[in-house]
């Protein structure tokens, strides 16, 4: 958790990284997405100084949609969670890249 987070979040964040562990995923694996959706609840409600677009302009919050967008669904990520996977790959040309172009070239 990053420093200086309210009580509720570090609450919130044991909660689905027992959640998770629950389920199965190693201690690691847990801290993963425990980490990520708290972050993204953090950064939906302005709680963060940085924010991607996919956090804030979603209309589910994570838990709303119970992992749908989880990479493995019937169309797989976004647009937009291609085009940041791009970004972070620094893949030339990609602002102007369709979904199918930016899931090409991150061989996909």
């Amino acid at each position: 958790m990053p420093a200086g987070s309210s009580s509720k979040r570090e609450r919130q964040y044991e909660h689905i990284k027992k959640s998770a562990q629950d389920r199965g995923e190693s201690a690691g694996r847990a801290k993963e997405i425990a980490a990520r959706t708290v972050n993204k609840e953090r950064a939906r409600s302005g709680e963060s100084k940085t924010a991607s677009k996919t956090s804030t302009r979603d209309p589910k919050s994570a838990p709303q949609r119970g992992g749908q967008r989880s990479h493995s669904g019937a169309q797989g990520p976004t647009k937009d969670q291609l085009y940041e996977e791009a970004k972070k790959r620094n893949i030339d040309g990609r602002s102007s890249m369709t979904k199918k172009q930016l899931q090409n070239a991150l061989g996909r």
